[in-house]
């Protein structure tokens, strides 16, 4: 495969595919190869199967031929977060309290099921921090996960498998997990795209512990496959309590050639009233608001009168932490993530009442957010404060908290009001990427993805035109 072919997009795979230029398989075969070249330096995978890999671009290669593919995926490589079961391979969370020999693998989460009905082609698990616990990559049983940009630097998590194999060319497309912003911190850090949709728009089983503010999304290069790969993955499933209705509208249709912004209102709120930014990423993120102006959209600057609700995250968060470590037994002191059961402790004295006083927030943060969309279609706001920082710490050094949320304090609220937002590149800050976020009301994932998707044709800030 070219050095070009590498970093084609799901779409113009699909569409070489329909031309005989490229097949599944060859496509498999480089991209297999190029897994063994690049991941050592990189770390995103914990499992390659190449037998079972190319048995699937096998097939898919065969119905192209039959010229009968499946849709739109068949034949694209896919990677999957090692948080989602996935039948024949064994999902075991970053955690070495997990064997592979414990049980059998045969059951898919949801969106792993669709991407196998879709054709798609499973490339491999990426790695996850333990039961994806928190912001950046790192486990007991797959080591850091790295920045391709820059190997010292974290890829950021939970989801940093997927960031770090889509920046390194490993693949155009993965899904994630994003609990208070694993998808969309490792996105932002590491050049991608990253959607958390409206919280049931995507089902997951099993239920996560953290299931009042866990989603599964897609991840990607460009905004126009995340459209793709959405309209794959979401859907009612029954064993999901929050599932919704299988959407009647399609993502990737709502973003097709659309350019003018003259008819979309929106709110720029820089620091969502509490957080603090690099002034490179402030003048990365000012340049794409200029951009949406630029694009006919109606700009205002807006204060949410927001305090920081880590509170009542942390208090969701840290009890659904509590009851995956609590059922592992007393094994877990030993094997278990030190820096996890040292965020327990300090969480330990949490009550009832807490958790409905978080719940309260929530509410209340949700209601504004409502009201706020009555004005505005989409809010923007940095995806992160910062650049990626030195890899193999859970905080940056001299981080006033030694939790995770104080680096990151523009994406776990947008978990808290569930509302469907996406990260996409926004610039550079001393060669490392930033990006910007955009967040729209409650089941308007389309039309935050179609400013997205003019944004991004317009700033020309993609990873198939920059690359590590």
């Amino acid at each position: 495969m070219s050095d070009t072919a590498r970093w084609l997009s799901a779409i113009e795979l699909a569409e070489a595919y329909r031309t005989g230029e490229l097949t599944p398989e060859a496509v498999a075969v480089e991209l297999l190869d190029a897994v063994d070249e690049v991941d050592p330096s990189v770390n995103a995978f914990c499992l390659v199967d190449r037998d079972s890999t190319l048995a699937a671009a096998r097939a898919s290669t065969a119905r192209f031929r039959a010229g009968t593919p499946l849709g739109p995926l068949d034949g694209v490589p896919v990677t999957i977060k090692d948080l989602l079961l996935t039948s024949g391979w064994p999902t075991l969370r970053g955690s070495l309290m997990i064997e592979p020999d414990q049980m059998v693998w045969d059951t898919d989460a949801p969106a792993v099921a669709r991407l196998r009905e879709a054709g798609a082609v499973m490339l491999g698990k990426v790695t996850t921090p333990e039961f994806g616990w928190k912001g950046v990559t790192d486990s007991p049983r797959t080591g850091i996960t790295r920045n391709p940009w820059n190997a010292s630097r974290t890829a950021g998590g939970s989801s940093g498998g997927s960031a770090a194999a889509l920046a390194a060319g490993l693949g155009p497309l993965s899904v994630g997990t994003d609990g208070g912003g694993s998808i969309r911190i490792p996105a932002a850090y590491c050049g991608v795209v990253g959607f958390k949709a409206t919280l049931g728009r995507v089902p997951m089983y099993p239920p996560s512990p953290f299931a009042p503010v866990a989603h599964v999304g897609p991840m990607t290069r460009t905004v126009g496959d995340c459209a793709l790969l959405l309209d794959v993955l979401s859907g009612h499933d029954p064993r999901d309590w929050s599932a919704l209705a299988t959407p009647t509208d399609s993502a990737a249709a709502a973003i097709a050639d659309v350019r003018d912004l003259s008819d979309v209102r929106i709110g720029y709120s820089a620091d969502l009233g509490f957080g603090s930014n690099d002034p490179g990423v402030q003048a990365n993120t000012d340049r794409v608001v200029s951009v949406l102006e630029q694009l006919g959209a109606t700009v205002e600057k807006v204060d949410l009168e927001w305090d920081d609700p880590a509170w009542a995250y942390h208090i969701i968060w840290y009890a659904g932490a509590e009851v995956v470590v609590r059922a592992l037994g007393p094994a877990a002191e030993e094997k278990v993530d030190p820096l996890l059961l040292e965020a327990l402790e300090r969480h330990r004295d949490l009550t009832a009442g807490d958790l409905v006083s978080a719940n309260a927030l929530r509410m209340e943060m949700g209601t504004s957010m409502g009201l706020f969309h009555e004005e505005f279609d989409v809010l923007v706001a940095p995806s992160m404060p910062g650049v990626a920082f030195e890899a193999g710490r859970t905080v940056p050094e001299g981080s006033a908290s030694p939790d995770w949320t104080s680096w990151t304090p523009y994406t776990y609220p947008f978990n808290l009001t569930g509302q469907p937002a996406v990260t996409v590149p926004s610039g550079f800050v001393d060669g490392l990427p930033t990006g910007a976020q955009f967040v729209a009301a409650r089941h308007r994932d389309t039309t935050v993805l179609r400013v997205a998707a003019a944004y991004e044709a317009a700033a020309g800030f993609t990873m198939l035109g920059d690359r590590p």
